[in-house]
């Protein structure tokens, strides 16, 4: 499985990017040794997540995610935290389409 995923950072940033181990990616995120953007903007929070069978899937999703506003971002947050956990799909295909008009 792949996912793809947004963080949000201590500074109240987001950011997103796709794993193979979601556990292991946060831990990494967590002591800083992910990526340069959240090393110096810890402790970050998971705060949206969505499963894909390929990795390209996953990539395509991240691109599509960093391509939203920060108002949707925040959107498909709250759809994730408002179904504890699980990616709220009608919420993301919403934004996507707004985003695609």
């Amino acid at each position: 499985m792949n996912y793809t995923y947004l963080l949000r950072c201590a500074d109240g940033t987001l950011y997103c990017g796709w794993t193979n181990n979601p556990k292991k990616r946060l831990a990494a995120h967590q002591s800083g040794r992910a990526s340069r953007y959240t090393a110096s903007r810890r402790p970050v929070e998971l705060v949206y997540l969505e499963v894909f069978e390929t990795k390209q899937e996953a990539m395509k999703r991240e691109a599509a995610i960093k391509r939203l506003s920060r108002r949707e971002k925040l959107e498909l947050a709250a759809g994730f935290a408002r179904n504890g956990g699980m990616p709220d799909l009608q919420e993301a295909a919403r934004i996507a389409a707004i985003s695609a008009e």
